[in-house]
């Protein structure tokens, strides 16, 4: 399985302006902007780390994702939530041609943590005989930062100051997240459970 983000988290989403008035910036210099592209980077980071640890995507953006097999030709769980809709299932042969399942024989099961590709009918199109199937898709909170759920926002804050506080640290240490951080994502992890065990 491949999981492949077609499009990035578009610049004038990202919050910069919080940011620095978060890290109590100076204001008003005429090079006020010299630290911008940094600052990117460490909220870029912050985002992606924190959408990797609660499975959930903030900022809306386009995906596709690819697998060898269902894992249940009734209902494919898709790898993160919430997704607004699925824009295409495309059946790849073993040489490399798609095809694209028609769009009546599939809908998409909307949930906040675990949303399904259903079929209309009693099973998902056939994957061809060593190929592969593409999902796209289009997820995210919203399209830009003032949809985000006020802890979850606060969370990505932190993170990326932290980064910005130790931005010269060059030993290895504990990978865990900061506590504060770690109580702000609680509710928005998901929970999988497989063969009667459950992980975080």
């Amino acid at each position: 399985m491949m999981l492949i983000e077609e499009t990035s988290v578009p610049q004038a989403a990202l919050p910069v302006d919080e940011f620095k008035a978060h890290l109590r910036l100076g204001t008003g210099f005429s090079d006020g902007d010299i630290q911008d592209a940094v600052l990117e980077s460490f909220l870029r980071a912050s985002l992606a780390a924190l959408e990797a640890r609660t499975g959930k995507i903030f900022i809306t953006r386009s995906f596709s994702w690819v697998l060898s097999a269902w894992r249940d030709v009734t209902g494919q769980p898709l790898p993160v939530a919430p997704i607004d809709t699925v824009t295409a299932v495309i059946l790849v042969d073993h040489s490399g041609t798609p095809t694209a399942a028609a769009a009546d024989k599939y809908f998409l099961a909307k949930d906040a943590h675990r949303p399904v590709l259903k079929p209309v009918g009693n099973s998902l199109p056939n994957i061809p005989t060593n190929g592969t199937v593409e999902v796209d898709f289009v997820a995210g909170m919203g399209p830009d930062w003032g949809a985000l759920p006020a802890d979850l926002g606060h969370a990505v804050l932190l993170l990326a100051a932290h980064y910005y506080e130790y931005r010269h640290e060059t030993t290895l240490k504990d990978s865990a997240l900061p506590y504060g951080v770690s109580s702000l994502i609680e509710r928005y992890k998901n929970v999988r459970i497989f063969g009667g065990g459950s992980v975080r």
